[in-house]
């Protein structure tokens, strides 16, 4: 009976945390202007004389809450269909400011301001529009769950350098905001945010941040005003149109080039804003063409699929809706897209979002213990996603999560319920469980040793986490089935039982420490596949350091047995990664890895040795150069197994704020030791990959890119060989009304 009174006293305890994590702010009026604002960087009009200003006073990185080493101010108002917001950013060394021409949300090394609006005052989720000193903006949108970093947004900016520092003018439309739909005032979320990098960077905040506390919108700014406030018909058309030219090499080392694409595509994308809250998007022959190229990764000797980051417009639309605590949902699983249609949106407590893609091919990813294999299949398929979620207390979370993919003799079906309950300012739990239904075509379950006939899995999830300022702990423990998949997401592991459990303890220090952050922890993880076979056991030890030169230092030590095909291996190395900015110019990266590894091609323990280092310079205002090269060479008891090197160069002109011309060139050589292999293999593979692009780009869908290809691969006693190129052409615009 005491048992059964305590557990209810624990139940009622979390019921009750849930409801009242964190108090809420004072809030402030923010008054709307009828006035016509020009964005040009000069606040001189009337208008910006009625706006509340408001002061940056607390520097809450590197120092706690503290006064910061330079003033800001920051201006809101309102107008009928816009939001503004205009910063006054004061420096004693206006020669000091890291400002450059950028390619849109790559400002993150430059002086910033930027804004941060929970609009739906639900604490849980919030937009970021940022700027650097010459208007170049980022957006995201900041979620629990992440994933909102490649949201796009349209809206207005402008900056400028002035002899007393620089000012930033913003005016974001109320179309691109999802928004309460109440009759008069609201009352939003807000912070504005200050970057000040100098010998460290500093980061500077409308109010103080409580380090012991896991909420951040919690502990906002809250604003009221916006009566009247209309995202108008918000109605967003972007047509476009593309050609793309691909000749291929009619065999490897000779004949002459043919056309295998030859074509000019019209397609159309447009968005509907249902409410305020909800958006109705579809899309006709759509583009979904990624124009940044992947980052080279070395796939070698590598036993699970690589994950590469979605880039593609339709898909981010309302994309951290469908982010839980398993990957459920990885949208470049649709590799091929003839025409796609997507509901996002929230109202009230109730987040919802749709969408379903009719897809040329049909890639498949067969997740194992101990590897992942891929394969595609000729037919394409339909995939549908289902998402609802459902606020609960302050500022957590439940739902539920439902994709189908359905093609010729071939489905996949999930469906699960999701949790983030925030049962204290310290404390966080979520939660995810999913269940799955497949069913593979027969020569797919023949060939890749699959069931033949439909079958079950389930997924579990449980992650629980203590975290404040100076100390925290978590515990991870999952449990995916043999049988489960998620075809329409990234799991590419399967049939394990997971635990995983750690600790860490933070100090942290003011500029003009030799170290401003400094956190030692360590974690211990066991896994086991279903039949009680280990799969890994160990330690890893860590520090973490942040110091002068806005420099970095993360040192791991790992000590482990991984077993693999019934075989137990040391898994015993250390890695270090490093940066340092020195100067405004330039910033380095390094990375190393040294240590035990194993040699899965060949059932065989190896050393292994991994290096990276990364170089971004800026010569003037304009110009832009980054270099990465990865090494990696392993070793094993008969010699060298292999050498793998793969450069990364980047050229990048900024004619200004819209226009550039960037070439992109990447090399991968590796080299193998064919004696010590158990199969047939080429003892060298080449691969490079050269990109032209000149974009001209007034807001994310208003853009012209004119650019060309190509790939060119080689072999041991084969040079590199031009094997196809490509000429592509795109034009969109944004229409909106």
């Amino acid at each position: 009976m005491k048992k059964i009174i305590s557990l209810n006293l624990v139940i009622v305890f979390l019921i009750f945390s849930i409801f009242l994590v964190g108090k809420e702010p004072l809030r402030i009026r923010i008054l709307g202007t009828s006035d016509r604002v020009k964005i040009d960087g000069v606040l001189d009009e009337k208008a910006w004389e009625q706006a509340l200003v408001m002061e940056l006073k607390y520097e809450v990185q590197p120092g706690e809450n503290i006064d910061p080493p330079v003033r800001t101010e920051v201006l809101f108002m309102y107008g009928k269909t816009h939001f503004y917001v205009g910063f006054r950013a004061y420096d004693p060394d206006p020669s000091g400011i890291r400002a450059f021409f950028r390619e849109r949300d790559k400002i993150g090394g430059d002086d910033w301001v930027a804004i941060s609006l929970d609009t739906f005052n639900d604490q849980r989720h919030s937009y970021g529009f940022y700027c650097n000193p010459f208007g170049i903006q980022l957006d995201e949108i900041a979620a629990p769950e992440g994933g909102g970093e490649s949201w796009d947004a349209i809206w207005d900016s402008a900056g400028r350098l002035t002899k007393e520092g620089y000012v930033v003018e913003m005016a974001i439309p109320f179309s691109s905001l999802r928004f309460q739909r109440i009759n008069g005032d609201q009352v939003w979320g807000v912070d504005a945010i200050r970057s000040y990098p100098r010998n460290v960077r500093h980061l500077i905040s409308l109010f103080p941040w409580d380090r012991s506390n896991n909420c951040y919108m919690c502990q906002a700014e809250k604003v009221v005003g916006f009566a009247g406030a209309s995202p108008g018909k918000n109605i967003e058309l972007d047509p476009t149109l593309m050609g793309i030219l691909t000749q291929q090499r009619e065999n490897f080392t000779q004949g002459d080039f043919v056309a295998t694409t030859d074509k000019i595509e019209p397609g159309l994308t447009a968005r509907w804003g249902i409410t305020p809250s909800l958006t109705l998007s579809a899309a006709v022959n759509p583009d979904f063409s990624n124009v940044e190229a992947d980052v080279t990764q070395l796939d070698i000797n590598r036993r699970f699929a690589i994950y590469y980051p979605e880039k593609r417009p339709f898909f981010l639309e309302g994309a951290s809706i469908f982010n839980t605590l398993f990957s459920a949902v990885y949208t470049r699983s649709l590799a091929d897209p003839e025409w796609g249609i997507k509901v996002t949106g929230k109202e009230g407590a109730n987040a919802v979002g749709f969408f379903t893609v009719r897809d040329h091919m049909t890639n498949l990813l067969l997740p194992g213990s101990q590897g992942s294999r891929s394969v595609s299949l000729d037919p394409g398929v339909v995939g549908t996603v289902l998402r609802y979620r459902r606020d609960v207390g302050r500022s957590s979370t439940v739902g539920i999560l439902a994709t189908d993919r359905e093609g010729e003799g071939y489905f996949n079906r999930l469906a699960g319920i999701d949790g983030d309950l925030k049962v204290t300012p310290k404390d966080r739990i979520r939660f995810q469980f999913l269940g799955s239904r497949t069913h593979y075509p027969d020569r797919i379950a023949a060939d890749y040793g699959q069931p033949q006939d439909s079958f079950l899995g389930s997924a579990l999830d449980l992650y629980y986490i203590h975290d404040t300022r100076t100390f925290d702990w978590f515990i991870d423990y999952s449990d995916i089935g043999a049988n489960f998949r998620a075809d329409l997401g990234f799991m590419p592991q399967a049939d394990f039982r997971n635990l995983q459990l750690g600790g860490s303890h933070t100090w942290n220090r003011k500029a003009g420490y030799w170290f401003n952050v400094l956190t030692a922890g360590s974690t211990y993880q066991v896994q086991k596949d279903h039949d009680n076979n280990p799969l890994y056991n160990g330690f890893a030890f860590n520090l973490n350091y942040k110091g002068p030169v806005q420099s970095t230092l993360n040192l791991t030590g790992n000590l482990g047995k991984r077993t693999y095909q019934g075989i137990e291996f040391n898994e015993n190395y250390v890695t270090i990664n490093s940066t340092i900015v020195p100067s405004r110019v330039v910033n380095f990266f390094v990375y190393g890895l040294v240590g035990d590894g194993i040699d899965f091609d060949n059932m065989q323990a190896g050393n292994q040795l991994q290096l990276q280092v990364f170089m971004d310079y800026k010569l003037g205002r304009h110009f832009q150069l980054r270099l990465d090269h990865k090494f990696e060479r392993f070793n094993v008891k008969g010699g060298r197994l292999y050498t793998a090197n793969a450069s990364y160069f980047r050229f990048l002109y900024l004619f200004n704020r819209r226009a550039f011309l960037r070439a992109i060139l990447k090399y991968v050589d590796y080299k193998y030791n064919t004696d010590l292999y158990s199969y047939p293999i080429e003892p060298r593979d080449k691969h490079l990959f050269c990109q032209f692009l000149f974009a001209y780009e007034i807001n994310p869908q208003t853009v012209l890119y004119l650019g060309y290809a190509d790939d060119y691969y080689g072999y041991q006693n084969i040079p590199l060989i031009q094997t196809n190129r490509t000429f592509f052409l795109k034009i969109g615009y944004a229409l909106v009304l």
